[in-house]
């Protein structure tokens, strides 16, 4: 049942309680990506950072705590141990919270720019 809200919470009700969490909780450099009608796997995800490995443990271990409590979702964690790269699934709403060395290697928003936002792809 990990990962589906218990109480009916919307995707949206979902996304702005991890926004919210995210900010009280000093996450840097937030971005959220809308992957409705792109994804059949979630409405939305969210990329952020903390400074620290022990930062992104925190900051995962406050975000499923607060969701179970607001919203009554249940979240599922991987990658926590290690604290550089932590994917939380809170049902319509996916998170990657990175160190911000990991973030740079692999990029991950890119993958969801349109490529009129982002660099024109190379003639080679």
């Amino acid at each position: 049942m990990s990962g589906l809200p218990t109480k009916e919470a919307t995707s949206e009700a979902i996304l702005a309680a991890i926004l919210e969490i995210l900010s009280d909780n000093k996450a840097e450099d937030v971005v959220q990506v809308d992957l409705r009608g792109k994804s059949s796997v979630c409405d939305a995800m969210v990329i952020c950072s903390g400074r620290s490995s022990r930062q992104v443990s925190a900051l995962s271990d406050k975000l499923v705590e607060e969701l179970k409590h607001r919203l009554g979702v249940l979240s599922t964690i991987e990658g926590k141990e290690t604290g550089d790269w932590v994917l939380i699934d809170a049902g319509d709403v996916i998170v990657h919270l990175f160190r911000p060395e990991v973030r740079e290697f692999y990029q991950l928003e890119k993958m969801w720019v349109p490529i009129s936002e982002g660099a024109a792809p190379s003639a080679s």
